[in-house]
């Protein structure tokens, strides 16, 4: 590619420096080495808030370093972790272990239920403690924008537990649309399977006695209080129990629904490539199961994004409690497959970027070939003016479609820094590397907007959103979702 013809094509790029995916790394904080961080060669002293569940895999993600002290009021959840790690310490109550353990912390792993998540990181920064932050970054936008706020205050390295924003796809994604391959992008279809836990009911059993093995007021945290319930015997079976360990999700005073726990994989791609801002408006169209206490069964909502940069405006459909993609692009042979191996297999060979190797063509069909067809209940399909590009569940899977454009495809020139790895691109940043993938400043907006589509289900309607302002303009009874209500001794 002559120079001229890579300027004319990248002719946006330079502005990218400055924003959400910098050349040099992937948030706007320049640098963190400062007086305090650790050496490359250093281990860090890292406490975990969250020992059981997703929070046992992000401890093991971050085992190079020393685990020194765990937090979680669900002992039974966490005892396997608890057992793995003896030496470390052990509190039911984050803040006590703030409290104790505070001068022998460099780093906290944050793996709560999502309505906790603030107020641990918030406290942890503030005490001058890198933060790793399950996703989604918050339950509301409120959290999200101050997190954002008190990550660039503190100077502290954060990342959000969002994988896909590490892997080789997202990246591979970015670079083809804006080399101009698939042309401007103004729509995109998402969808997820989630959830796969129960939601659309109206109904809190009875009360029952809290168990031995949990604290329920430390799980309550800043949520209003409630009764503890396990769900009685409708429950009995599941080894996810009514609100805990992991039913939580569905509950909106708890969780996020399918848009917190998923869209934070899917949408990471579309997030990073088409360097998307706060929404204009967001429009749930349709829910099954509507209700004041928990998440649709299903739920399909449409997403407005303005122009960015050298962007065009986008629209954004977001479907969940899908078991097949939702919608299928004009034109495509019925034996295509949209989520599928794709351009990353040339990465890394001889005659790679801007070399003659060739991708891989469509599978077949089921019934017409030896390989099954891969899974289609978790994607994402871009569709430009002149072609259209997938992504799997953590953006990965890259296809440009019809598969046919795949044969003899030259990669684009690679922009984009690579990932060491998702842990250990936060592990670097808290050794004064450069910022992780998916730190505050990239999260935090992100979160924003991803949680706003859960203000959406309450209402019917289109949501006008005044990012600047954080409010909905109008309807203003839904500026009532936009920052929780804190209980005592948990606000931030």
């Amino acid at each position: 590619m002559s120079s001229q013809a890579f300027t004319r094509r990248y002719f946006f790029y330079g502005a990218l420096l400055a924003g959400a995916v910098p050349v040099g790394g992937f948030g706007s904080v320049p640098s963190l080495a400062r007086l305090g961080y650790k050496s490359p060669n250093e281990k860090l002293n890292i406490a975990a808030i969250g020992a059981g569940g997703r929070g046992a895999d992000d401890i093991r993600g971050c085992m190079s370093e020393n685990i020194v002290a765990l937090a979680d009021p669900d002992a039974r959840n966490a005892a396997a972790t608890f057992k793995q790690f003896e030496k470390a310490s052990k509190y039911s109550d984050f803040r006590r272990m703030f409290d104790k353990e505070h001068r022998n912390i460099d780093a906290v792993i944050v793996a709560t239920p999502d309505h906790t998540h603030a107020c641990a990181c918030l406290w942890a920064m503030q005490l001058g403690k890198h933060v790793y932050c399950e996703k989604p970054l918050t339950r509301t936008v409120y959290e999200a924008r101050k997190l954002t706020e008190a990550a660039e205050r503190y100077k502290v390295a954060t990342q959000m537990g969002n994988q896909g924003y590490s892997n080789e796809g997202a990246r591979l994604a970015a670079e083809i649309i804006w080399s101009g391959e698939i042309g401007e992008v103004r729509e995109v279809h998402a969808w997820t399977n989630r959830p796969i836990w129960p939601q659309g009911f109206d109904k809190i059993p009875p009360p029952e006695p809290v168990p031995d093995t949990l604290d329920w007021d430390v799980w309550l945290g800043p949520a209003q209080y409630r009764p503890y319930t396990s769900g009685g015997e409708a429950y009995a079976k599941q080894q996810y129990g009514f609100y805990l360990p992991f039913n939580w999700r569905g509950f909106f005073d708890f969780g996020s629904g399918a848009l917190g726990d998923m869209a934070c994989h899917i949408l990471g791609a579309v997030n990073m490539a088409l360097l998307l801002t706060a929404p204009t408006s967001v429009e749930v169209l349709e829910q099954d199961g509507k209700n004041p206490i928990s998440f649709p069964k299903s739920s399909k909502t449409r997403f407005e994004f303005p122009a960015r940069r050298n962007m065009p405006p986008v629209t954004l459909y977001w479907y969940d409690a899908r078991r097949d993609a939702p919608m299928r692009p004009e034109g495509l042979p019925e034996d295509e497959i949209l989520i599928g191996p794709g351009l990353e297999r040339l990465v890394g060979q001889p005659a790679g970027r801007g070399g003659a190797a060739t991708a891989p063509t469509a599978q077949p069909a089921p019934g017409r070939g030896q390989q099954r067809m891969p899974a289609q209940n978790n994607g994402a399909v871009f569709i430009g003016t002149k072609g259209i590009l997938t992504t799997d569940t953590y953006g990965a899977s890259v296809r440009l479609l019809p598969s046919s454009r795949m044969e003899g495809y030259r990669l684009p020139p690679q922009l984009l820094t690579r990932s060491p790895g998702h842990y250990r691109d936060w592990i670097r940043a808290c050794k004064g590397g450069e910022p992780a993938c998916s730190n505050f400043s990239v999260a935090g907006p992100f979160t924003e907007w991803i949680v706003l589509g859960c203000v959406a289900l309450h209402f019917e309607g289109k949501l006008e959103w005044d990012a600047a302002r954080m409010r909905v303009t109008n309807i203003k009874e839904a500026n009532q979702y936009i920052k929780p209500k804190f209980r005592k001794g948990w606000g931030i």
